[in-house]
């Protein structure tokens, strides 16, 4: 069975939430990333910032809530959530993929001992898709070989 651990990021990139959206929209632009983790200081998950989330900032319906000219300027506190969606790194792949899929969830930070080791992502899922349509397209000829040798 492979686990969350196997295929998970390590040591995902994170933010305060002391830092503003500006500061998560600029590292998610420049690591070309969707989704990150806001943690304490002693690495403890307290929320996710999501690339959707930086979006809705963008339009003038957070102008209200933010009460400022301009909602980029807001911190990060505002996504931060008392519970989270969150796996164990010994989760195996398919509950956390069936998780996320039911949930329409985009990812899910990997906890260990309360505190954040990992962070796995739709895109990991696709990779992993591919790798193994990959697998079965190279199984594929030689299937087809055995076959031809059986009928002769």
């Amino acid at each position: 069975m492979l686990t969350v651990k196997e295929m998970m990021t390590p040591e995902p990139i994170t933010l305060s939430s002391k830092h503003t959206i500006y500061d998560a929209k600029c590292l998610m632009d420049s690591k070309r990333i969707r989704h990150i983790p806001i943690v304490s200081s002693s690495y403890e998950l307290e929320g996710i910032i999501t690339q959707r989330d930086i979006l809705a900032a963008q339009s003038s319906s957070l102008e209200n809530l933010v009460g400022s000219d301009d909602p980029m300027l807001a911190t990060l506190v505002r996504f931060t959530k008392p519970s989270l969606f969150t796996v164990s790194p010994s989760a195996s792949l398919k509950s956390a993929a069936l998780f996320m899929q039911q949930h329409k969830i985009g990812c899910l930070p990997v906890i260990q001992h309360d505190h954040l080791v990992g962070i796995i992502t739709d895109s990991d899922f696709v990779a992993i898709a591919i790798n193994l349509l990959e697998i079965q397209e190279d199984a594929e000829p030689m299937e087809i070989e055995e076959a031809e040798e059986e009928m002769a």
